[in-house]
């Protein structure tokens, strides 16, 4: 609940800020899951995401769309194909994840997640935003580009 209070009322903190000195070196060598959507147990979510004890400091190498759904979901299955186009779409320039409510209770709990599909656009600078409930392809793809790549319309 704390992470989502922290999300809306807009106190985000990159640990990677524009102009830091310090370089992340990233492996050339890519890992099974590129191009493709991952899962996020909580224990994942705290290492690519974000650590759970209460701060919100995003971790990640470059922006990500975090789609918070559960199997039984109709309108969760229905953007499901969409999330997978664009992870292989936009492979070099943001991560997909998916992170099960059913399943991850409380990452559900610390989003507010309790209408699904809820997804978390989260850009590499900046603060993150949210959707609740399913998108277009066409509405989603527009979300992607403008709230997490920060391209122009």
């Amino acid at each position: 609940m704390l992470l989502a209070l922290m999300l809306t009322a807009g106190t985000y903190t990159n640990v990677y800020a524009k102009g830091s000195a310090k370089a992340k070196t990233v492996s050339a060598k890519k890992d099974s899951s590129y191009g493709k959507i991952r899962h996020l147990t909580k224990a994942e979510f705290n290492k690519r995401i974000s650590n759970t004890d209460g701060t919100w400091n995003y971790i990640g190498d470059k922006p990500c769309v975090i789609d918070f759904f559960a199997t039984w979901c109709g309108p969760c299955k229905m953007i499901t194909p969409y999330l997978e186009d664009f992870a292989e779409k936009y492979k070099d320039q943001l991560y997909v994840y998916k992170v099960d409510v059913d399943q991850e209770k409380e990452l559900a709990q610390m989003f507010g997640a309790y209408s699904i599909p809820l997804l978390i656009f989260v850009p590499q600078y900046g603060s993150p935003t949210s959707q609740r409930g399913a998108l277009s392809k066409d509405d989603l793809e527009q979300a992607i580009r403008t709230q997490v790549l920060g391209l122009p319309k």
